[in-house]
């Protein structure tokens, strides 16, 4: 069996901690191996303890969830730790601050206990994953106004199906079940795409369709 998946928690409020705390150790492959009160505690406790994944609220004192994602995961950090910005707040601009400084999913509190987790597990994978409703919402504002462009020629049909349904915000378990394929092959076509357009994950290919004409309608 492997090693459970080691998460730092950040949140300036004791009982969203001991919340999500609840959540994540009910899973047999997580464990949260430290708690941070604030944005600079947050930053030293994952520099020291060196979690799989991190936590982060987005309005912490002393430094927010943005610097603490900028300062752990953004441009130009040496060894990134993989960071999911959770929060109550659905704000176009804390959601594009929180992808470019390098998180790694953003996550509203509100999401469901399922989601959460399986947030975790996608950023420990090396993948990300936003909350759907966030994801065709935001990302739809990046579809040239009145411009439907054709599928990238790069791409094959079914990867052309699939990078539809991640713009949806389907999960790969999700996109599995409505093409009538295993997880694995959705994997697969997730990492082929990736190479093929040099994006660096599922929120980056979300973005990609919108922009292409590619997402349809969700």
């Amino acid at each position: 069996m492997s090693a459970p998946i080691r998460v730092l928690i950040a949140d300036d409020q004791a009982m969203i901690r001991g919340g999500l705390r609840l959540i994540l150790e009910d899973q047999d492959d997580i464990t949260v191996v430290g708690e941070a009160a604030d944005g600079v505690e947050a930053i030293e406790a994952a520099r020291r303890l060196r979690p799989d994944v991190c936590l982060v609220d987005i309005r912490m004192p002393r430094l927010d969830g943005l610097e603490v994602t900028r300062a752990l995961a953004g441009p130009g950090v040496a060894d990134p730790l993989r960071v999911i910005v959770v929060t109550t707040f659905d704000l176009d601009d804390y959601v594009y601050g929180a992808l470019r400084g390098g998180a790694a999913g953003f996550i509203l509190k509100d999401a469901g206990p399922a989601l959460l987790v399986e947030a975790v597990r996608a950023a420990h994978a090396g993948d990300a994953l936003v909350s759907p409703s966030i994801t065709v919402r935001l990302l739809r504002h990046l579809k040239p106004p009145g411009r439907t462009l054709a599928a990238d020629a790069r791409l094959s049909g079914r990867e052309v199906e699939v990078v539809r349904l991640i713009a949806r915000g389907r999960t790969n378990q999700e996109i599995g079940a409505e093409l009538f394929i295993s997880l694995s092959t959705v994997k697969g076509h997730v990492s082929t795409v990736q190479t093929k357009l040099g994006l660096r994950n599922r929120v980056e290919i979300a973005a990609w369709a919108w922009e292409h004409g590619v997402a349809g309608e969700p």
